[in-house]
C-alpha cells in the first residue's frame, strides 16, 4: 500500500502553525507515510494587505497549543511576507526532504516565538548555517518566487480544484488511488488522536 501525507501550508500562517505538531507526529509514528510539504505562498506578496489580527491569534490559541512570542505580537500590525520561504522550503523538499520538516520547524519557531519577519535573506543566514544547506542564490530573491515554487504553487491550485477548498492549512492523504481530506481541526490540541485517526483510514483502505 503506497501512502502519502500532503501539508500545504504557509510559512507565516498562525494555523499552519499550529498544525504542524499534527504532521509531526504522523512522520514520527507513522515513517511509512511518504511526507510532502507544500509551501502556497499564501503571503507571497509583501504590499502591507498580509496583516493577521490579534483575533486570529486569540482564535488559534483558543483551539491549539500553539504559542505566540510578544515580539510575534508586537508585530501584528505588519503585512507579512513569505516568499524566501515558500523558496527555501520548496527548494529544501526536492534537494533535502529528510531535512523538510525539521527545517519549517526552525523557520516556525523563528517567526513565531523570536518574532523574526522571515522576508531577508539576514533573517534566513543562521537558520542555512545551522542546517548547512548549500541553498542557490536564486532562492533569496525575495522579489519574486523561483520558477520551482511557483510550479508548486499551481500544483496545490489544481489540487485545490479536487479537494474543493482553497483554505489552508490543508492536510490530504493520499492511500492508492485514494485522496482523504483530513479534518484536522479536531486535532489540534491532541496529535496522538490526529496519528489514530490516520492510522483508521489506513487500515480501513488497506
Amino acid at each position: 500500500m503506497a501512502a502519502e501525507l500532503f501539508f500545504i501550508y504557509d510559512s507565516h500562517c498562525p494555523w499552519s502553525y499550529a498544525t504542524t505538531p499534527l504532521v509531526n507526529a504522523v512522520n514520527k509514528a507513522l515513517p511509512e507515510v511518504t511526507l510532502n510539504l507544500w509551501h502556497c505562498a499564501y503571503f507571497s506578496d509583501a504590499d502591507g494587505e498580509n496583516i493577521i489580527s490579534k483575533q486570529q491569534i486569540t482564535k488559534v490559541k483558543e483551539l491549539s497549543a500553539a504559542k505566540f512570542s510578544p515580539a510575534y505580537m508586537n508585530k501584528l500590525s505588519e503585512g507579512k511576507d513569505s516568499t524566501l520561504c515558500a523558496n527555501l522550503m520548496t527548494w529544501a523538499s526536492n534537494k533535502t526532504p529528510q531535512q523538510a520538516l525539521t527545517l519549517l520547524n526552525a523557520l516556525q519557531v523563528e517567526h513565531f516565538s523570536q518574532g523574526s519577519d522571515l522576508s531577508d535573506q539576514d533573517d534566513l543566514n543562521d537558520i542555512v548555517a545551522q542546517f548547512k544547506l548549500s541553498v542557490p542564490t536564486k532562492v533569496f530573491n525575495k522579489a519574486k518566487l523561483t520558477n520551482d515554487a511557483e510550479a508548486q504553487v499551481h500544483e496545490i491550485y489544481a489540487l485545490q480544484e479536487i479537494i474543493k477548498t482553497q483554505a489552508i492549512p490543508a492536510l490530504l492523504l493520499a492511500i492508492n488511488e485514494e485522496l482523504i481530506l483530513l479534518n484536522h481541526n479536531l486535532y489540534l490540541q491532541d496529535p496522538d488522536a490526529f496519528v489514530d485517526a490516520v492510522k483508521l483510514e489506513l487500515k480501513k483502505h488497506s
